[in-house]
Protein backbone atom coordinates (compact mmCIF):
# COMPACT_ATOMS: atom_id res chain seq x y z
CA UNK A 1 0.00 0.00 0.00
CA UNK A 2 2.83 2.64 0.53
CA UNK A 3 4.40 1.39 -2.68
CA UNK A 4 0.78 2.52 -4.15
CA UNK A 5 0.87 5.34 -2.44
CA UNK A 6 4.20 6.12 -3.36
CA UNK A 7 3.68 5.52 -6.89
CA UNK A 8 0.76 8.44 -6.83
CA UNK A 9 2.36 10.72 -5.16
CA UNK A 10 5.52 10.99 -8.01
CA UNK A 11 3.32 10.84 -10.48
CA UNK A 12 3.88 13.76 -12.85
CA UNK A 13 -0.18 15.59 -12.98
CA UNK A 14 0.37 15.17 -8.57
CA UNK A 15 3.54 17.02 -8.37
CA UNK A 16 2.27 19.72 -11.58
CA UNK A 17 -0.88 19.85 -9.24
CA UNK A 18 1.53 20.24 -5.42
CA UNK A 19 3.73 23.33 -7.36
CA UNK A 20 0.58 25.27 -8.65
CA UNK A 21 -1.00 25.02 -5.24
CA UNK A 22 2.07 26.29 -4.15
CA UNK A 23 2.51 28.86 -6.63
CA UNK A 24 -1.01 29.85 -6.65
CA UNK A 25 -1.09 30.47 -2.57
CA UNK A 26 2.31 32.60 -3.03
CA UNK A 27 0.70 34.68 -5.56
CA UNK A 28 -2.76 35.54 -3.85
CA UNK A 29 -1.09 37.94 -1.31
CA UNK A 30 0.82 39.86 -4.29
CA UNK A 31 -3.00 40.13 -6.05
CA UNK A 32 -4.42 41.29 -2.45
CA UNK A 33 -1.72 43.88 -2.60
CA UNK A 34 -1.83 44.63 -6.22
CA UNK A 35 -5.90 45.45 -5.28
CA UNK A 36 -5.69 46.76 -2.60
CA UNK A 37 -2.95 49.33 -2.48
CA UNK A 38 -2.44 49.95 -6.32
CA UNK A 39 -5.88 49.58 -8.07
CA UNK A 40 -8.23 50.80 -5.20
CA UNK A 41 -7.04 53.93 -4.04
CA UNK A 42 -7.35 55.54 -7.60
CA UNK A 43 -11.01 54.14 -7.75
CA UNK A 44 -11.53 55.41 -4.77
CA UNK A 45 -10.31 58.90 -5.24
CA UNK A 46 -12.36 58.97 -8.68
CA UNK A 47 -15.33 58.07 -6.34
CA UNK A 48 -14.78 61.20 -4.43
CA UNK A 49 -12.11 60.15 -1.59
CA UNK A 50 -13.97 56.74 -0.85
CA UNK A 51 -11.98 54.15 0.56
CA UNK A 52 -13.61 50.58 -0.24
CA UNK A 53 -12.30 49.16 3.10
CA UNK A 54 -13.89 51.14 5.10
CA UNK A 55 -17.34 50.73 3.49
CA UNK A 56 -19.55 49.07 5.93
CA UNK A 57 -23.30 48.78 7.17
CA UNK A 58 -23.63 48.69 10.78
CA UNK A 59 -26.27 46.01 12.03
CA UNK A 60 -27.06 48.08 15.42
CA UNK A 61 -28.06 51.31 13.77
CA UNK A 62 -25.04 53.42 15.25
CA UNK A 63 -22.78 55.04 13.03
CA UNK A 64 -19.16 55.01 13.49
CA UNK A 65 -16.08 56.55 12.66
CA UNK A 66 -14.50 53.44 10.66
CA UNK A 67 -14.58 49.74 10.40
CA UNK A 68 -12.07 49.41 12.64
CA UNK A 69 -14.08 51.65 15.55
CA UNK A 70 -16.92 49.32 15.08
CA UNK A 71 -15.77 46.13 15.43
CA UNK A 72 -13.96 47.29 18.36
CA UNK A 73 -17.22 48.16 19.76
CA UNK A 74 -18.38 44.92 18.64
CA UNK A 75 -21.11 45.85 16.38
CA UNK A 76 -22.36 43.52 13.94
CA UNK A 77 -21.63 44.99 10.17
CA UNK A 78 -21.98 44.29 6.83
CA UNK A 79 -18.57 44.59 5.39
CA UNK A 80 -19.59 45.82 1.40
CA UNK A 81 -16.38 47.35 0.95
CA UNK A 82 -14.01 44.20 1.52
CA UNK A 83 -16.47 42.20 -0.49
CA UNK A 84 -16.30 44.65 -3.76
CA UNK A 85 -11.88 44.56 -2.54
CA UNK A 86 -12.50 40.24 -2.41
CA UNK A 87 -14.77 40.21 -5.96
CA UNK A 88 -11.58 42.44 -7.54
CA UNK A 89 -8.93 40.39 -6.35
CA UNK A 90 -11.08 37.15 -7.26
CA UNK A 91 -10.86 38.72 -11.33
CA UNK A 92 -7.38 39.59 -11.33
CA UNK A 93 -6.59 36.08 -10.06
CA UNK A 94 -9.07 34.26 -12.72
CA UNK A 95 -7.97 36.66 -15.43
CA UNK A 96 -4.76 35.76 -14.88
CA UNK A 97 -5.13 32.08 -14.66
CA UNK A 98 -7.10 32.02 -17.67
CA UNK A 99 -4.26 33.85 -19.65
CA UNK A 100 -1.98 31.34 -17.95
CA UNK A 101 -3.92 28.16 -19.53
CA UNK A 102 -4.76 30.04 -22.95
CA UNK A 103 -1.00 30.46 -23.42
CA UNK A 104 -0.69 26.75 -22.38
CA UNK A 105 -3.03 25.50 -25.42
CA UNK A 106 -1.82 27.50 -27.36
CA UNK A 107 2.08 26.01 -26.90
CA UNK A 108 0.44 22.42 -27.22
CA UNK A 109 -1.50 23.80 -29.92
CA UNK A 110 1.97 24.17 -32.02
CA UNK A 111 2.99 20.96 -30.61
CA UNK A 112 0.13 19.14 -32.13
CA UNK A 113 0.35 20.81 -35.51
CA UNK A 114 3.73 20.48 -36.25
CA UNK A 115 4.62 18.09 -38.96
CA UNK A 116 5.60 14.64 -38.55
CA UNK A 117 7.87 12.82 -40.56
CA UNK A 118 6.33 10.20 -42.25
CA UNK A 119 6.65 6.73 -41.01
CA UNK A 120 9.48 4.49 -43.07
CA UNK A 121 7.80 2.37 -45.41
CA UNK A 122 8.33 -1.46 -44.49
CA UNK A 123 11.38 -3.13 -45.47
CA UNK A 124 9.25 -5.32 -47.80
CA UNK A 125 8.44 -2.37 -49.88
CA UNK A 126 11.92 -0.79 -49.58
CA UNK A 127 13.41 -4.31 -51.33
CA UNK A 128 10.77 -4.65 -53.93
CA UNK A 129 11.39 -0.41 -54.66
CA UNK A 130 14.98 -1.80 -55.15
CA UNK A 131 14.45 -4.83 -57.06
CA UNK A 132 12.58 -2.41 -59.51
CA UNK A 133 15.05 0.25 -59.98
CA UNK A 134 17.29 -2.96 -60.56
CA UNK A 135 14.82 -4.26 -63.36
CA UNK A 136 14.47 -0.96 -65.03
CA UNK A 137 18.34 -0.73 -65.57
Amino acid sequence: MLKEFKDFAMRGNVMDMAIGIIIGAAFGPIVKSLVSDVIMPPIGMLMGNVDFSNLFISLNGQAYASLAAAQDAGAATINYGVFINTVINFIIVAFAVFMLVKVMNAAQRKEEEAPKAPPAPPAEEVLLTEIRDLLKK
